[in-house]
């Protein structure tokens, strides 16, 4: 057999390494989460404390795959409503620290806890009294000693056969991040309309805009009161051209929907001299006004319909179409 052959036949699968590194990294997380139920649970929660109490922004420096880490962990903080920016420690020593204050929270990532990079990052943290949060494996560490709160990770198996690459503890970086993001979002009472204020732009924009921000109404919503003739029905649905027409009663509540559905249903009899309430379907589908686009687009897929009809106090108030969605690109 030639060597080249040889060789293939030992190499180990792309996917078995695949496999190899995705359970490696799950054994990790689960370490953490076993970790979180102890020991490192009671210090996360006194480092939430720490980082709820700031008046300042969260300071975030990491060197490092530690430090792309932390830039992410930066990024989620500010877009849940901490306000946050990455500090790289290199940076720092050459004038950044500048940008810290008395009235933030240092976090400070590092696996080892004795990255030189971090040296001067501590020193101006200590000496002028800037809370500091350290996330690092070893408790005996330079960086934990100095920490305020220190949040040691487990000591885990890296994904590398080598056992040198950042992989999985890098992960658990960035699960403990998320994890301090979420659990501080929580205490804010952080909203979905808070999300879309730091998200207005692309289709997470437009997923949390609300359904008032895009529906059609006044004249535009299509409705016909109780008794109206189908004759009359079918040609208020064609004027309005969103293939529906909601069905109100005197006192102006809505009460059913007239679809291209309910017309094939009922097309074998003389459809036309009959009245709307013989035709259409009772309670239909409805949303609120204050809904999101997202909600609305996932009550259209799960109805297989392309409209709803938008509701305040059991009166139509507009009407959202899935050309809507689209057009704000949501769908």
């Amino acid at each position: 057999m030639p060597l080249s052959r040889k060789l293939n036949v030992l190499r180990p699968s792309s996917a078995d390494a695949a496999l190899r590194t995705v359970q490696t990294e799950t054994r990790g997380l689960a370490a953490l989460a076993e970790a979180l139920s102890g020991d490192l649970g009671t210090a996360f929660d006194r480092a939430c404390d720490l980082l709820a109490r700031a008046t300042g922004r969260i300071i975030v420096t990491g060197m490092g795959k530690s430090g792309h880490i932390g830039a992410k962990v930066a990024a989620t903080l500010a877009s849940t409503g901490t306000p946050a920016f990455f500090l790289h420690p290199a940076e720092a020593s050459h004038g950044d620290l500048g940008m810290v204050t008395p009235s933030d929270v240092v976090l400070a990532l590092s696996w080892s806890g004795e990255t030189a990079e971090m040296k001067n990052v501590v020193f101006y943290s200590r000496r002028f009294r800037v809370p500091f949060v350290a996330m690092t494996s070893r408790p005996d560490s330079t960086l934990a000693q100095a920490a305020d709160v220190a949040l040691t990770l487990p000591r885990i198996e890296e994904a590398c056969p080598h056992g040198l690459a950042p992989t999985t503890s890098a992960l658990i970086q960035l699960a403990l991040g998320d994890a301090l993001a979420i659990a501080l979002l929580e205490r804010r009472g952080f909203t979905a309309a808070d999300f879309h204020t730091f998200h207005p732009g692309g289709s997470l924009g437009a997923s949390l805009m609300h359904v008032r921000d895009i529906m059609h109404t006044g004249e535009r919503v299509p409705l016909a009161p109780l008794s109206t003739r189908m004759d009359e029905a079918i040609i208020l649905i064609s004027q309005k051209g969103f293939g529906c027409l909601g069905v109100t009663d005197e006192g102006g509540e809505l009460v059913g929907i007239i679809t291209d559905g309910d017309l094939r249903r009922h097309l074998n009899g003389d459809i036309m001299s009959r009245r709307v309430e013989d035709v259409m379907t009772r309670s239909p589908r409805t949303i609120g006004p204050e809904a999101l686009a997202a909600s609305a687009l996932e009550s259209l897929n799960s109805a297989a319909i392309t409209a709803l009809l938008v509701v305040e106090d059991e009166k139509p108030v507009g009407i959202v179409h899935l050309h809507d969605l689209l057009r704000i690109g949501v769908a």
